[in-house]
């Protein structure tokens, strides 16, 4: 089934580099490097996964494949200059989730040494504050990248993966205290048990952190928010989950008046029009291109994304819209849709080992909730929060950490000890 399905999406994606090969001969060789990258990191990557983890979910790996295909030819339709970059971070991300994946002690090491791991991750995400640079080179934007002569990579994308790994060990280490203390029975409504509430004010603290330092309302939103999830699976506490949208609110409303780029993207969500042409300009753009995209889209090539800006990272979902059209659009919802459906099946499947169920959930979390808030930013349904579209979206980070997941995931699914 798996080579079916990478064979359909092979054809999908070559057929879209043929089209940009006809609308731009100029670049059938840069095309042809793409696809042919392509087709070899889905066959050796297949092959791999055959002989290591022949138990293995079969949905997962065409899926992630398929979509990170179509974003490689989304990035070269919109920023050819970016799609070298983005080809290459294919291969890299493509062998590291194999890597991840046929290690037999990936999950174990991710247990065992979730300190260290914490550690590492927090000094990468601090030493932005020192060291960090912005790869556009543009004067008050946000420092969120490590890296030089061309080459970066932002921890926070790595801080996600560990900050899962780290929480779902401490909660596995907890789950027998937590389920016996009447916790998932609701008997303890207002418990102000030390284990429960100082993990969940220390992970706000550290997104009040994050957002203070760097003005990245977006991941700190997600860290905290995958966290209450992970902590509502080990407890079954539905108060847990109560509290901390209080807090995500509180901590909006503070950032609200406090920093001005919070402010701006929620006044350009609640009302976009009358700055159309200024501080709103690229989420109307945005909207028009989903009005433009109609059922059927305009065709590859055909409609107008580009007046979008930034659209090949924080708005390839509005490109998808305008020259996939309404189908293209749920073909990305129904794709991530089903990423979660495997992945939440993957957690169920891991019975009496609370870590692996608790990591298979926080990963397939991140990508949903991420997918979630990005897509509801270019619909405007929810406030812009500038993180990207995973395996769709240009950025090199973000890519090679959610092939990872994916890693990780499919070694969780081969159900071995």
């Amino acid at each position: 089934m798996e080579q079916r399905l990478l064979w359909i999406a092979g054809a999908f994606i070559g057929v879209n580099f043929l089209a940009l090969t006809l609308i731009r001969p100029a670049y059938g060789f840069t095309h042809s490097l793409s696809f042919g990258l392509w087709i070899a990191c889905a066959v050796i990557g297949s092959r791999i996964l055959d002989r290591r983890l022949p138990k293995r979910d079969m949905l997962l790996f065409p899926l992630v494949m398929f979509m990170s295909g179509w974003g490689l030819t989304i990035i070269d339709r919109l920023a050819p200059r970016f799609a070298d970059r983005q080809t290459i971070w294919l291969g890299v991300s493509v062998g590291a989730m194999l890597l991840v994946a046929i290690l037999p002690q990936t999950i174990h090491w991710l247990r065992s040494y979730r300190y260290v791991w914490f550690t590492i991750g927090m000094g990468l995400l601090f030493s932005t504050i020192l060291l960090g640079s912005n790869p556009t080179g543009l004067s008050g934007t946000p420092q969120l990248w490590l890296g030089t002569a061309g080459v970066f990579f932002q921890p926070s994308e790595a801080l996600k993966v560990i900050l899962v790994a780290f929480l779902a060990s401490y909660l596995a280490e907890q789950y027998p205290s937590l389920r016996t203390q009447g916790f998932a029975s609701g008997n303890h409504l207002f418990s102000t048990s030390p284990r429960i509430y100082g993990p969940i004010l220390m992970m706000w603290s550290l997104s009040i952190i994050v957002l203070i330092w760097q003005r990245d309302l977006g991941t700190a939103i997600l860290f905290f928010m995958v966290f209450l999830i992970l902590l509502y699976v080990a407890t079954g506490y539905t108060f847990i989950l109560l509290s901390g949208l209080l807090l995500i609110v509180i901590a909006g409303f503070t950032a609200y008046n406090l920093f001005g780029v919070v402010q701006l993207r929620v006044d350009i969500w609640l009302n976009p029009w009358p700055e159309a042409d200024g501080r709103a300009f690229q989420l109307v753009q945005s909207l028009q291109a989903f009005a433009a995209g109609g059922i059927f889209g305009q065709g590859i090539g055909q409609g107008s994304p580009g007046y979008i800006p930034v659209v090949h990272s924080d708005f390839v979902f509005a490109a998808i819209a305008e020259e996939w059209g309404l189908l293209g659009s749920i073909t990305v919802i129904v794709c991530i849709a089903i990423f979660i459906t495997r992945g939440l099946r993957i957690a169920a499947l891991q019975q009496g080992r609370p870590f692996r169920t608790l990591l298979a959930v926080g990963l397939t979390t991140l990508i949903g909730l991420q997918s979630l808030m990005i897509m509801g930013g270019v619909l405007r349904v929810l406030p812009l929060t500038g993180v990207t579209l995973p395996y769709l979206s240009y950025g090199g980070s973000s890519l090679l950490m959610s092939f990872i997941m994916v890693g990780l995931l499919l070694r969780l699914s081969a159900q071995e000890n």
